[in-house]
């Protein structure tokens, strides 16, 4: 028998993967990896995400701002799988106009899946606040991945 290889993504299977999908992990570098869930936003160029004030994320980030980001999709079955992985920096947006524009991508990406408002409480919200409450208030770093040094995406098969 031969040893089967696993696909790899083109550049355009993962930018399209990673523009459809809104779930990642982040593994941030301490005396041991640190692995933490977090939505995101694409927008063709920089993947931006949400967090809180507070954690052990953002000492994590004050230490060592070099991280791998996994994004996946599987069946529950395992018949169909793809993930991609990014090794890259996080940094915070400073810029006003673009982490309007994010915060905004952030609330129609809720609105748009469905997701449910429980959501809120990553980004230091109340379930019961309106959507416009991530754009309108400051409660919340955004985030952008940068100097990615390294992409890998796999696929199942064709």
């Amino acid at each position: 028998m031969t040893m089967v290889k696993i696909p790899l993504m083109s550049r355009e299977e993962y930018d399209e993967f990673i523009r459809d999908n809104f779930m990642s992990r982040i593994a941030f570098n301490g005396d041991y990896p640190y692995i933490a869930p977090f939505l995101y936003v694409f927008d063709g160029e920089h993947i931006y995400f949400l967090s809180t004030r507070y954690g052990r994320k953002i000492e994590l980030l004050k230490k060592n701002p070099y991280v791998a980001v996994e994004i996946e999709h599987y069946e529950d079955d395992l018949s169909d799988y793809r993930f991609v992985t990014l090794q890259g920096q996080i940094v915070e947006e400073k810029d006003p106009s673009t982490r309007k524009r994010v915060k905004r991508m952030f609330a129609d990406l809720i609105e748009k899946h469905g997701l449910s408002r429980n959501i809120l409480k990553a980004f230091g919200h109340s379930p019961e606040d309106p959507l416009t409450c991530l754009v309108e208030m400051d409660r919340s770093y955004v985030w952008k991945l940068v100097d990615v040094v390294d992409i890998v995406g796999i696929k199942s098969g064709e």
